[in-house]
């Protein structure tokens, strides 16, 4: 079990922040799928104190995606407190998460994100004054550093701690990696050694097996995938039964994982409304067909379409040709969820 202040988790797998991804449609789904904690995808400080509709939308909690951990990012102290304290006072979100990783530009030159990385007392001041206003619990997710040579992560950490933060996510790459190379899990083990609130491992976990081995190798209390889990939430199925139980479930077979895919869909119809969703769609069904043959073909099939019953039909007759070939079934008993 994962436990941040008053909130506990079920289990210690943890669903990351994703842009553009971790809306209601596929947060539900990873829920669905077994996941411990569910993050929300990041929103502006500013965009919230704005009101305008879309950001408002992405405030949105669904009471079976709980408990959730709502992201905020900023970097003017006065703006993030207040979105801080709207967040709090007007969300059904669990926990108040600051973003002090995220690497894109867009963000950095706001003094947002990773900015963070490199003024471990910025840290602690804005850390402690979004504490004071709030009731919910407050976690920061970070990076390692800005570059190898500025790397802080460990004093990072304690100003997070120092200022009433309940518990820190690290990913292992600095800002200049953005998502490219290794991530270092030695720094993740030296956050968990040198702090005492809650250490989320976050970097490279894109099987159960990676999830146990970094559990191992850093003693975190948590651990955080992002990419592993797309079009792939049996990722976070399969995570939770390996820690949890030591089992290892099979892979889903094609007809599973388009069936999934579909749910997604149709919740992301439900949500944004057909138009939008199916092209939104697009990226994420790439995510679920990787991997199965012949996919390249209906991948373009599928960038070409905009509304949901083509695409159905593109799947389910891709999936139908599939079962002509039982080579490619794999072994092993279909994850079915109710």
């Amino acid at each position: 079990m994962l436990k941040i202040g008053n909130v506990a988790a079920k289990n210690n797998v943890v669903l990351a922040p994703m842009a553009g991804v971790c809306n209601p449609a596929f947060r539900l789904i990873a829920k669905e799928f077994g996941c411990g904690l569910i993050c929300a995808e990041m929103v502006s400080d500013k965009a919230i104190l704005h009101g305008n509709k879309r950001t408002m939308e992405m405030l949105y909690v669904d009471e079976r995606e709980k408990p959730l951990s709502l992201q905020i990012f900023g970097g003017d102290k006065e703006t993030l407190v207040e979105a801080a304290r709207f967040v709090d006072q007007h969300t059904d979100a669990d926990i108040i998460d600051i973003n002090m990783g995220c690497p894109v530009p867009k963000v950095t030159k706001c003094d947002a994100g990773a900015r963070w990385l490199l003024d471990p007392s910025k840290i602690e001041e804005m850390v402690s004054a979004v504490v004071e206003v709030v009731d919910k619990p407050v976690t920061v997710k970070m990076r390692s550093g800005w570059d190898e040579d500025h790397i802080y992560a460990v004093r990072n950490a304690q100003a997070v701690q120092n200022a009433g933060g309940q518990a820190v996510s690290v990913h292992g790459r600095t800002r200049v990696q953005m998502y490219t190379g290794h991530a270092d899990w030695d720094i993740i083990r030296q956050v968990k050694q040198a702090v005492s609130i809650p250490v989320i491992g976050n970097g490279d976990v894109f099987t159960p097996e990676d999830a146990k081995r970094m559990l191992d190798h850093t003693g975190v209390d948590g651990v955080m995938i992002g990419r592993g889990a797309l079009g792939n939430p049996w990722m976070l199925y399969r995570t939770v039964a390996y820690l949890t139980e030591g089992v290892l479930p099979p892979e889903p077979l094609p007809e599973e994982k388009i069936r999934i895919a579909v749910l997604h869909m149709d919740r992301l119809v439900a949500l944004k409304g057909e138009h939008v969703a199916v092209k939104e769609m697009r990226k994420h069904l790439a995510w679920y067909l990787k991997g199965l043959p012949g996919a390249a073909r209906v991948k373009d099939v599928i960038m070409e379409l905009t509304e949901r019953d083509p695409m159905v039909a593109a799947l389910e007759e891709f999936v139908s040709k599939l079962g002509e070939h039982p080579a490619v079934a794999k072994d092993g008993e279909d994850v079915i969820l109710h």
